[in-house]
């Protein structure tokens, strides 16, 4: 065995061959990332997977039609698409990218787009037209139809869409049934990710397409072991050109020591969710070091108004008001996030309500609400996970203890994952959630979360008649003086009159990493491991 690399190399000089010829080694490095979860579904499909840890891993094999600037100044930019058009109010030309390949080999072309938003892989959730077009095309759906919550993200990621007019072999139109704002925005969503259907084809279920999506980013899916991990490997014909790196290992590890015993040790290169007062520890290392900031996500409680002590809306106007916010953002993250305006971003531009503020802590006013709405101490259930998102468990503990200070008794239920928090089984209460923008309008959260197709309305949670009709104005409306006064009404609503949720603080993502790699992080959870974000 030890013989065998010189009579190679030997061979090799015999044929008169450069030695160079002969299986260079792949010089770029390969990295390992210790994450706190892989994925919520065990899925890597973002038309399934739709969570802030799925972000985290799509940013290196999903593609779409256009993007935001993370890590820039948050404008739309050109993805797979080079440019873009409003022909009227309901629909936009749009020029692909021409050579891109998949990472199965294959060529992009505009009946691609149009498959990746047809019914073989958003089900009903599917434009109509689309339905019609592919719905009886033998293998493209048989025995693979995508789960129920699919195709609610489809509806909620891409409302209105009727149809995708393919008019070239790298330009199509995106054709709503109504006027559409932001449709620019909606195709930067990750549930509008490019796939290849001779891949989905060709996989023999649905739930084997969604552990191996193909589509068109840097790296390619090699092997996902659910609640294990995740390798990738450089796509080196991908069209922003040949990936830095060789390849990319995503391990799940949910407790922060490990993750950060793991960096240390030199076991991993990245660790993810770093606390604030884990910094320190990470940066006594000099090989180490923390970055990260603000990202366009905001941390809530959000509030199950068929619990019989929530009710009554003076109730949880009375858990708002109960809320030590400062405390907060002090205590677990030494000032290094903010108190938002509500469920807002300034990234909005002028819809954003610059002047909305979220409820004050004022526990005298808790107090009256609660008196005057004849609370009697009857149990609340907070339902949390063990640090899904960082210092969750720390964060619930201040909650409880400023809601026990006026009277309010709240109780936290630990719960595995998320689908156990949303069960209806026993009795729903109060649940820690986040909630991101994945573009610079209120349809990109509060009406997707919120709404009549959001999943605290779809689980029927929170429900308000008035704040329903004015979520399908503001996602079927251009007039934008009308949309900035509905989306202040439902401010209003879902924050102070008939509470959905509550606002906690802003989120701030910190990665800690090795020293010497050139990665920078974004205003998102999503990684970044293109060759513009990898320079020396």
């Amino acid at each position: 065995m030890r013989r065998r690399p010189f009579l190679l190399a030997a061979g090799a000089a015999a044929l008169g061959l450069p030695r160079f010829a002969i299986a260079q080694a792949d010089q770029r490095p390969a990295i390992t990332v210790a994450v706190q979860k892989l994925a919520n579904s065990n899925t890597l499909e973002p038309l399934r997977e739709s969570s802030n840890v799925g972000t985290r891993l799509m940013a290196s094999y999903a593609e779409t039609l256009m993007t935001q600037d993370w890590l820039g100044d948050l404008t739309l930019k050109p993805a797979l698409a080079t440019a873009w058009r409003r022909r009227d109010d309901r629909s936009l030309e749009v020029t692909l990218r021409e050579g891109v390949r998949f990472q199965d080999g294959r060529t992009m072309t505009a009946e691609d787009v149009a498959f990746s938003f047809g019914p073989a892989r958003m089900g009903d959730g599917a434009p109509q037209v689309a339905r019609d077009l592919f719905g009886s095309v033998p293998g493209r759906t048989q025995g693979k139809a995508p789960p129920p919550e699919s195709a609610a993200i489809a509806r909620r990621a891409f409302p209105g869409l009727a149809r995708v007019e393919v008019t070239g072999p790298h330009s199509l139109v995106l054709v709503h049934d109504r006027p559409t704002p932001a449709i620019e925005g909606r195709f930067a969503q990750n549930a509008g990710m490019v796939s290849s259907p001779a891949a989905f084809e060709a996989a023999a279920s649905w739930l084997d397409w969604a552990r191996k999506p193909v589509s068109t980013g840097p790296y390619r899916i090699v092997e996902f072991r659910p609640d294990q991990s995740l390798t990738l490997a450089a796509h080196d014909d991908y069209w922003g050109g040949r990936p830095p790196l060789r390849e990319i290992r995503f391990v799940e590890v949910p407790e922060v020591s490990a993750r950060i015993n793991m960096l240390l040790s030199g076991e991993a290169d990245f660790a993810c969710d770093i606390p604030p007062d884990q910094i320190g520890e990470v940066e006594r290392s000099p090989r180490h070091e923390v970055v990260g900031g603000l990202i366009m996500n905001l941390r809530l409680s959000v509030f199950d108004k068929t619990n019989p002590a929530l009710a009554d809306a003076r109730v949880r106007r009375a858990l708002t008001h109960s809320v030590d916010r400062q405390a907060i953002v002090e205590a677990l993250w030494g000032g290094r996030t903010r108190i938002p305006r509500g469920e807002q971003f300034p990234f909005y531009g002028d819809m954003y309500q610059a002047d909305w503020e979220v409820p004050r802590f004022d526990p005298a006013e808790a107090r009256r609400l609660l008196k005057e709405a004849g609370y009697k101490g009857e149990p609340i259930p907070y339902r949390l996970l063990g640090n899904y998102y960082t210092g969750q468990v720390a964060t619930g503990q201040i909650l409880v203890e400023g809601w026990r200070q006026v009277g309010l008794n709240v109780q936290i239920e630990m719960r595995e994952n998320f689908p156990q928090v949303l069960s209806k089984q026993g009795m729903r209460g109060i649940w820690d959630w986040s909630n991101s923008a994945g573009f610079n309008d209120p349809i990109s959260s509060i009406t997707r979360a919120h709404g009549p197709t959001g999943q605290q309305w779809q689980v029927g949670a929170w429900q308000n008649e008035e704040f329903g009709r004015l979520s399908d104005f503001l996602e079927g409306s251009v007039d934008q003086e009308a949309r900035r006064r509905a989306f202040r009404r439902m401010l209003e609503i879902a924050e102070r009159e008939d509470p959905a949720y509550t606002v906690l603080h802003q989120t701030v993502n910190f990665t800690a990493k090795r020293r010497d790699l050139p990665w920078r992080p974004g205003q998102s959870f999503a990684m970044d491991f293109r060759r513009a974000n990898w320079r020396a």
